[in-house]
């Protein structure tokens, strides 16, 4: 999971946006901060550029092995699309029927539900211990539609007041969303779920306003106890 904020990337501009949700997968390439290598590779994966690279680099083989086959090889352009077909459409995504068999759709609406709930949680906790009392917050959670490989997720948290904007994160927000996934709900389930239903972005939102008294007077004790 990668959180996404001005604090959290080493290109905060990438995170502009006019409208909501923000989405990030296929139109800004986020540079994170402290990121591992695993990480790192994973991002370069999702570039379709290098993807396709990926694909027709058997095609380049003979090439380096002969001149004389160079011509031959650029003459088959319908081969090199086909290569890249079969890779995209039906070895990194799923087909309807294997959408249908990855679960039953009760049990990616339960995962979704049970997502929803404790994002709303984390939510009205930022909410409490920021002070937040007017305008909404979302959770938005992202995921990449490839499939057979580890789950690209990035999650911020947004609003649209007073103008549309991800939200600044300090590390004490970062250590609550950090608490999204955990062994009753990772992110691979997410992804399942979302691939069952065709859906690659998650987007929770909460009124400020309707933040109980309990959990801010509860979020001012931990600040003052975290202080002492």
């Amino acid at each position: 999971m990668i959180i996404l904020s001005p604090q959290t990337v080493a290109n905060p501009g990438a995170l502009e946006t006019r409208s909501l949700p923000k989405k990030i997968i296929g139109r800004v390439q986020i540079l994170p901060r402290g990121a591992t290598l695993g990480t790192w590779l994973r991002l370069l994966f999702e570039m379709q550029f290098l993807r396709y690279c990926a694909a027709l680099f058997p095609f380049l083989v003979p090439i380096l092995i002969s001149r004389d086959l160079a011509l031959p090889v650029m003459q088959a352009p319908l081969a090199m699309i086909l290569v890249i077909g079969v890779i995209e459409l039906k070895v990194l995504r799923l087909s309807d029927s294997a959408r249908t068999r990855l679960m039953p759709e009760e049990e990616a609406d339960r995962t979704l539900d049970a997502f929803s709930f404790r994002a709303k949680s984390l939510l009205r906790r930022i909410a409490a211990r920021r002070g937040i009392a007017e305008g909404d917050l979302r959770l938005v959670a992202e995921q990449s539609e490839l499939a057979r490989v580890a789950p690209l997720t990035f999650v911020s948290v947004q609003s649209a007041a007073p103008s549309p904007h991800i939200v600044p994160l300090d590390p004490e927000d970062q250590d609550i969303l950090n608490t999204l996934f955990d062994d009753t709900l990772t992110e691979r389930d997410l992804h399942r779920a979302q691939l069952r239903k065709e859906e690659h972005i998650q987007d929770v939102t909460i009124e400020a306003a309707g933040v109980s008294a309990h959990a801010r007077l509860s979020a001012w004790m931990d600040e003052n106890a975290a202080e002492a």
